[in-house]
Parts: C-alpha cells; sequence; structure tokens
C-alpha cells in the first residue's frame, strides 16, 4: 500500500527521500547543510525538502540507529511529528551525546528517516471517572518487569 505525497526541494541539488531496501518503513532524509556537532552539542538541521501530507496522515521522523550506534548521535524529540497541515521545510533536531568526539555531517549525508503513518483524530469525551483495568493507575515500573 502507498500513499502520495507531494514534495518540493527547496534545494535542487538534495536527493528525493527514498526507501535504502524494499519492505523499509523509513526513507532517509539527508542534510541540507554541512554542520559540525561537538560532544553534547545540538543543532537544527535543515533537509531542503517541505511536503504536503493527505488529511489523515502524519509523518514520524525517527532517528537513524547506525548513527547512534556508530557515532552516539540521536535526534532530540524523537520521533519528530509532522502533521498533514505543515508546508515548511523538514528540519532535524540532532544532539551529539558522544562524550569525546565531534561529528561533522556533509550535505546531502543521510540523517533522518521519515515514516508515513495513517492516523486518527480522537473524540476526546469526558467523564466523570474512568473505566477499571487490570492495570489501573500503575505507572512506570508497575508491571514488575526489570529494565
Amino acid at each position: 500500500m502507498s500513499v502520495q505525497v507531494l514534495i518540493t526541494r527547496l534545494d535542487k541539488s538534495i536527493p528525493l527521500p527514498s526507501y535504502a531496501k524494499p519492505g523499509d518503513a523509513g526513507a532517509d532524509l539527508t542534510a541540507r547543510i554541512d554542520v559540525t556537532l561537538q560532544p553534547g552539542e545540538r543543532a537544527l538541521v535543515p533537509t531542503g525538502i517541505s511536503i504536503a501530507l493527505p488529511n489523515g496522515y502524519a509523518a514520524l521522523v525517527h532517528p537513524r540507529s547506525g548513527l547512534a550506534i556508530k557515532h552516539g548521535v540521536t535526534m532530540v524529540n524523537s520521533p519528530g511529528t509532522v502533521d498533514a497541515g505543515f508546508r515548511g521545510e523538514l528540519q532535524i533536531i540532532l544532539i551529539n551525546h558522544d562524550p569525546k568526539e565531534a561529528i561533522t555531517f556533509r550535505k546531502g549525508d543521510r540523517i533522518a528517516q521519515l515514516v508515513i503513518q495513517q492516523v486518527e483524530r480522537a473524540n476526546f469525551v469526558e467523564v466523570e471517572s474512568l473505566p477499571g483495568s487490570d492495570r489501573g493507575a500503575g505507572g512506570f515500573g508497575s508491571t514488575g518487569g526489570k529494565s
């Protein structure tokens, strides 16, 4: 199944998002600029694209696992949410968690993944009390599993 996503390249030298392998959920997003992140530093990195999603869809921006394991780089707000009505440039908030090494991304380097998902809009109904459940109000760690 596929959905049509309209896209505008703000920089024609930037590749369109693409799936690396058949069956991949995330399409690669690339950097529009060169950027170096020092240890502990974060930066807003533009991708050079804008999209238009159909109503009822959202794009979720996920970090790349290879950047996380090899370099300690991830996204500050993961996943990032792109609403159907947003038409601005997609930008990624990257952070370098490596305690010693800086990392440099060059224009065109893959920095994140874009996952397109169908979403439901909720009809929020206020009630005096919620129905019971097996879990109840138990929160963090309440299921007894080890972290």
